[in-house]
């Protein structure tokens, strides 16, 4: 079964169940876990703490998710491989393993309000409390 985008445990068990597989969910997880730790899926949480899988390009890279739709880019990221081996460096830590997923709206989830801000506009300063 190709993994296209990302789904849960109990949804890929579902689905093999609806294709007449007879495989239990505990099994399902202990695959998906096995797959993630051998790099053959990517595992990430989503915003309620929800492990997702989906096999992924191989090579390290980072995800971008919708939080609407679940709509998933890889991206790279250099300045943050920078980032890890210098703050990794200077703390004395090796061998350093990272993940990063972005979260936001992705372009059709996005709402388009009028009266919204746009993204190049200047933001605005709260006023100071007293």
């Amino acid at each position: 079964m190709n993994i296209g985008d990302f789904m849960s445990a109990q949804d890929l068990h579902a689905r093999l169940r609806a294709q007449g597989q007879g495989v239990g969910l505990a099994t399902v997880y202990r695959t998906l876990q096995a797959m993630a730790d051998d790099g053959g899926v990517d595992m990430l949480r989503t915003s309620d703490g929800e492990a997702v899988y989906r096999r992924c390009s191989t090579g390290h890279h980072h995800h971008l998710v919708c939080r609407s739709c679940g709509r998933t880019v890889e991206v790279e990221g250099p300045a943050v491989e920078s980032w890890t081996d210098k703050i990794s460096s200077e703390n004395g830590f090796s061998d350093v393993h990272h993940t990063l997923e972005i979260f936001g709206l992705c372009a059709s989830c996005t709402p388009t309000d009028p009266a919204a801000p746009s993204a190049d506009a200047d933001p605005v300063e709260a006023p100071a409390k007293d």
